[in-house]
């Protein structure tokens, strides 16, 4: 007997979120690991179009220096 496992909600779509913004770090920084790269759907279970929104705006702000590209680096 397998069992299955309950789709975790999008918790962007939960909160209201339509679009996401680049320039709301905060938000950003919730899916982003320790190291500085774009979480997983399967882990932080987004949807698919949150999740495209979330890897762009996430690009762009590192672009612009509002996000680091890799944390902790001493170089």
């Amino acid at each position: 007997m397998t069992m299955k496992r309950q789709r975790k909600a999008c918790p962007l779509c939960e909160s209201g979120i339509r679009v996401v913004n680049y320039k709301d770090d905060k938000t950003l920084s919730r899916f982003i690991t320790e190291r500085g790269k774009i979480m997983p759907r399967r882990m932080t279970g987004m949807c698919a179009r949150h999740q495209r929104q979330i890897g762009t705006a996430v690009k762009r702000a590192r672009f612009l220096a509002l996000l680091p590209f890799i944390r902790g680096y001493e170089g």
